[in-house]
Order: C-alpha cells, then sequence, then structure tokens
C-alpha cells in the first residue's frame, strides 16, 4: 500500500502564495508502482479536476492551462512531492488532494481530466483565497 498526505493548505488573500506537500510512504514494491502523482483541487458543488501532475522517474510535469504560469510541482526523491502556487485567485479555493496513479496507458491530458488509474489518494487540504 502506499499512503498519501497532504499538508500546507490555509488562507491567504489573492496575489498572494502557499506551498502544498504530499508525504509519500510506503512498501517498496507499492512506490515503484507509482508513476505520477498528481494534485487534483474539488470546489463546493464542482467536480473533481487535475491542476497538475509529475511524472516520478524523470520529474516531467504538466499543468492545466487554469494555472500553468503560476503553479509549479516538484518532487524530493518520490519521498515528497510540492505544488507551489504563486498568484492565487479566489477561484483558486478548494480541496487540494494529491494522487498516485499506478495504471497504465496515460496521457498528460488523461492524468489531469480522468481519476481512472489512480490508486492512492490523500485525505486533502483546505486552500482558501480571499479577495
Amino acid at each position: 500500500q502506499v499512503h498519501l498526505e497532504e499538508s500546507g493548505g490555509g488562507s491567504v488573500q489573492a496575489g498572494g502564495s502557499l506551498r502544498l506537500s504530499c508525504h509519500v510512504s510506503g512498501s517498496t514494491a507499492s512506490l515503484t508502482s507509482v508513476r505520477f502523482i498528481t494534485w487534483f483541487r474539488q470546489a463546493p458543488g464542482k467536480e473533481r479536476e487535475g491542476v497538475a501532475t509529475i511524472r516520478i522517474h524523470d520529474s516531467l510535469t504538466y499543468y492545466d492551462d487554469s494555472v500553468e504560469g503560476r503553479f509549479t510541482v516538484s518532487q524530493d526523491n518520490a519521498k515528497t512531492v510540492y505544488l507551489q502556487m504563486t498568484s492565487l485567485k479566489p477561484e483558486d479555493s478548494a480541496m487540494y488532494y494529491c494522487a498516485g496513479f499506478n495504471g497504465a496507458g496515460a496521457t498528460w491530458w488523461s492524468l489531469l481530466h480522468q481519476t481512472a488509474g489512480y490508486g492512492f489518494w490523500g485525505q486533502g487540504t483546505q486552500v482558501t483565497v480571499s479577495s
């Protein structure tokens, strides 16, 4: 099993910054099955959406257009995956989740727009951006 735990959420004014962390732990066999870690968010009354993903073995990244240039995803040897968020907007307010992809046949688009193949999820951390 792989355990994911998010931290770093909070309240911030528009234009501010936050850094979220996703702490990754588990057995070696389970950890090696996770090829991507993706940050999703879900606001009340809205569908869950992927915002950023990172490929574990080479740190290649991909972003949704809504956060491109403002958010940066990075990793620390796959033990912790970060989401640095800058120039925050009220519409960025949501519960943020990290998820581990251990499925097959992913494309960059599908990693952000589908939840199939994600075998591991964290409990989430709340981000609130006030205007």
